[in-house]
């Protein structure tokens, strides 16, 4: 095997790799993920003296509920932490099911004494039309349903 042998050999081969980086990034673009979160602030008020409120304003920010809801092919990943209440992940999961979706793994772990970390993992059925700002929309609206 002389030089001009092995070097065509190595073109070749590197024309090979350079077609199948191309296709995997093909592949890689058609696979793009979407991903919102939402944070609603709020204030509350929080004591009933005078003394408290001169020392900390008497005003509390809270980020509750916090929503992320992400795409992938034909799934999709809701996370929300928010406040602990009797029925939010019935009524919650209720709501997620009304959209269309086959929940295929749920999570809910308590977060200190008042709040709830819940994921949901939900396979997306053929008739799913709905954007990420609209199943956020369908959260909250479960989520004020519970308080």
């Amino acid at each position: 095997m002389d030089k001009s042998s092995v070097l065509e050999d190595a073109i070749k081969y590197m024309k090979q790799l350079q077609e199948k980086v191309k296709k995997l990034e093909e592949m890689a673009e058609k696979r793009s993920m979407e991903s919102v979160i939402i944070v609603k602030k709020s204030q509350i008020v929080v004591g009933d003296t005078e003394e408290e409120e001169d020392e900390s304003n008497g005003i509390e920010e809270r980020t509750l509920p916090e929503i992320e809801v992400r795409f992938c092919n034909n799934r999709m990943l809701l996370r929300v932490q928010c406040e602990k209440y009797k029925g939010i992940l019935a009524k919650l999961l209720s709501k997620i099911e009304s959209l269309g979706v086959i929940v295929v793994n749920t999570n809910a772990t308590p977060f200190g004494d008042v709040s709830l970390d819940i994921n949901i993992v939900a396979e997306l059925e053929k008739e799913f039309d709905f954007t990420t700002n609209q199943v956020i929309t369908v959260v909250r609206e479960a989520l004020r349903v519970a308080i």
